[in-house]
């Protein structure tokens, strides 16, 4: 239904204009170049009027452009294989990040002795608390915490280690397992 001051487009022609007046089924319109003409209802199509910003904004559904914008999550089709019973090892990871709040103003050395007392404590705690296995994760870099961290484990007589699995992890990590002792 139109009614007077609507935008209309004329159908069949490039032309646009202003609904002046309505009779039964003819339609008088002001073009955009001032010249009056009278189409049939069904010539004519009602533009919406895109100059009132706020009716535009209303129609816009922000849950569904979320929706659209939102990145699906990779699925990952390998599946670790675990025993029923299985219960997964402990991770430690000993990336400075996740130690302290802020390195500021801490040197390399520094932040490689804090590494290394921190795998330590927990080498002890599994020890103490008869843990089987536990893993560090250390990050690839240039491989310094990593040769730390075999020289730190190379100390201990019932500790074996290896790399963590590389699916899982990548080259960033080590497996720890600790033999018990039957004392």
């Amino acid at each position: 239904m139109l009614v007077k001051g609507d935008k209309v487009s004329v159908l069949d022609e490039a032309i646009n204009g202003v609904v002046f007046a309505v009779k039964d089924k003819e339609v008088a319109i002001e073009t955009e170049d001032g010249f009056m003409m009278t189409f049939s209802v069904n010539e004519l199509l009602k533009v919406n009027d895109s100059s009132n910003l706020m009716d535009s904004i209303k129609r816009i559904n922000v849950g569904e452009i979320a929706k659209e914008k939102e990145i699906p999550k990779p699925r990952s089709f390998v599946k670790e294989r675990k025993d029923k019973y299985e219960i997964s090892a402990p991770e430690f990871d000993l990336h400075i990040e996740k130690l302290v709040p802020n390195k500021r103003g801490m040197s390399n050395y520094d932040i490689l002795t804090l590494q290394s007392e921190t795998a330590k404590r927990h080498i002890e705690f599994a020890i103490r608390n008869r843990i089987p296995k536990i893993v560090f994760i250390h990050g690839v870099g240039e491989g310094i915490l990593k040769s730390e961290l075999d020289f730190l484990l190379g100390r201990y007589d019932n500790i074996a280690f290896q790399d963590a699995n590389y699916q899982k992890y990548g080259l960033g990590a080590t497996e720890v397992f600790i033999k018990q002792n039957s004392k």
